[in-house]
């Protein structure tokens, strides 16, 4: 019988490669290390998100634009990490201490505590229930409260008010209306964003992005390329660029569409709305998801928003596009207006509800005044998704903030601080506005901006995408080639 030899255990060869070693580093080097290799480019980068755009628009009006800051005396068992702070802090007990202020804001209380999130409860509520988003966003976003349980504490309160029953007419406390109200909101774009994945709706894969908590939908094709963001108008939806998407990215392009906060199957918060909030949305989504300098392209009011994120933030945009955009030229502007935060009133809810009962009812007439050259595109698809989306919860709460937009801030103003280049696409049979008169202001007061005037009406990229896309392969290849030429110098 042989013998066994035991097998030496195997040896890694010599790293002769005059490499020096050294200890492990630690962490803190490891973080010093990482800080060290981040170039200044990428540090500016990240910092834009920390400037709101009021703070740049209106930076001299610092008295009139400065947050009120509450001068109440601090005490250790605040739920809010300072005075100015509106947005719950601490762990699941702190959350569900200000859930039951909140709650129990119609009863008196004598605790330092409950009256200040009282304070900030009245100095956030612009409108029916926007305090709980403001005061409870970051809670629910973090998990440090589950929207099941605030659901079953609202409901807990509810009951103790009326001897353990809830009334079949509504609920006895603003305060309980505003937190049932936006826990099944948040479900129900849950569920909503939960198909649109699934299901792969209207030909795109859908993907998600959270902006401050709610939920954004929005697609990406094309592999390589420059970028391009495609912005909807009011009451819009990234599909209406149905047509525009793939042909673009066919082209050598990598395409972002988004459908803004408040449209389509996007959340719709019951928050405030204005040009300003969805222009810092357009800017954390060029920050946090394409990561680089885009052509932006705008219809209606995205043309508008589109704008403002050009205007105040110039480095995210490497040309811009406006089609049949919103907005005015003013001449010989000599100062900003202020924009005020608004509140709603009884006269604004009232012409919402009854705006969007006419807009169920009237969709595809309305739709169809807006494609005056191509009627037959007003299809079953178009007009299906708009008028689903107006029974979406909150959908009344975007009709509101049409009492209250403000956008006085001048067209020619924007354009100046850009500085890039500008291609304005007009329809001339928009029915929303005089493109003659409108075309001539742009000619004489904004300097960089090329015309491109087509027979269509307000929705040019969608009445006629195949000359639409042909303008912006067009103008997008030749702003990319100037722009590496640069580079290249």
């Amino acid at each position: 019988m042989s013998k066994l030899t035991p097998v030496p255990a195997p040896t890694l060869p010599s790293l002769n490669a005059g490499l020096q070693t050294g200890s492990i580093p630690t962490l803190d080097e490891v973080k010093q290390f990482l800080i060290g290799k981040r170039s200044k480019s990428e540090c500016s980068w990240d910092s834009i998100k920390n400037v709101r755009a009021k703070s740049v628009l209106w930076s001299t009006k610092k008295t009139s634009m400065a947050p009120e800051v509450l001068r109440n005396k601090r005490n250790a068992s605040s739920f809010f990490t300072s005075e100015s702070s509106i947005d719950v802090r601490g762990g699941s007990d702190m959350a569900l201490g200000a859930l039951a202020a909140y709650l129990r804001y119609l009863e008196g209380t004598g605790r330092d505590d409950w009256q200040e999130l009282h304070d900030k409860l009245r100095r956030v509520e612009t409108g029916n229930g926007t305090s709980f988003y403001t005061l409870f966003s970051s809670s629910l976003f973090l998990g440090t409260i589950s929207r099941r349980r605030v659901f079953y504490e609202a409901i807990k309160y509810e009951k103790e008010r009326n001897a353990g029953f809830i009334s079949p007419f509504g609920y006895s406390a603003p305060t309980v209306t505003a937190s049932v109200d936006a826990i099944c909101s948040m479900e129900w774009y849950r569920l909503l964003a939960l198909k649109s994945q699934t299901y792969n709706e209207g030909g795109y894969s859908i993907r998600i992005w959270r902006w401050n908590g709610h939920i954004i939908q929005y697609t990406a094709v094309g592999n390589d390329g420059p970028a391009i963001l495609l912005v909807h108008g009011f009451g819009a939806f990234l599909q209406h660029y149905r047509d525009n998407i793939k042909e673009i990215a066919d082209n050598g392009f990598r395409v972002w569409a988004i459908t803004l906060l408040g449209f389509g199957k996007s959340e719709k918060p019951n928050v405030s709305y204005s040009e300003l909030m969805w222009a810092e949305l357009l800017r954390d989504f060029i920050v946090d998801v394409i990561n680089e300098p885009v052509h932006v392209v705008g219809n209606s009011l995205g043309g508008y928003i589109s704008s403002i994120v050009a205007g105040v933030w110039p480095s995210l945009t490497k040309s811009l596009v406006l089609i049949n955009t919103a907005g005015t030229v003013v001449p010989n502007y000599s100062s900003i207006p202020t924009s005020e935060d608004w509140r709603t009133s009884f006269f604004s809810r009232l012409g919402a509800r009854l705006l969007l009962l006419y807009l169920r009812s009237s969709a595809a007439s309305i739709l169809k005044s807006y494609y005056p050259t191509k009627r037959e595109r007003v299809d079953t698809a178009l007009v299906k998704e708009i008028t689903r989306a107006s029974y979406d919860p909150g959908a009344a709460m975007i009709l509101e903030s049409i009492f209250n937009f403000n956008l006085s801030i001048p067209l020619n103003f924007l354009l100046d601080s850009f500085g890039g280049s500008v291609l304005v696409i007009q329809g001339t049979k928009d029915p929303l506005v005089k493109s003659g008169v409108f075309l001539s202001m742009l000619r004489e007061h904004c300097r960089h901006v090329t015309i491109k005037e087509l027979d269509a009406g307000h929705c040019v990229q969608d009445e006629l995408p195949e000359k639409v896309n042909s303008i912006l392969i067009e103008w997008a290849k030749e702003k990319s080639e100037v722009s590496l030429a640069m580079k290249a110098v």
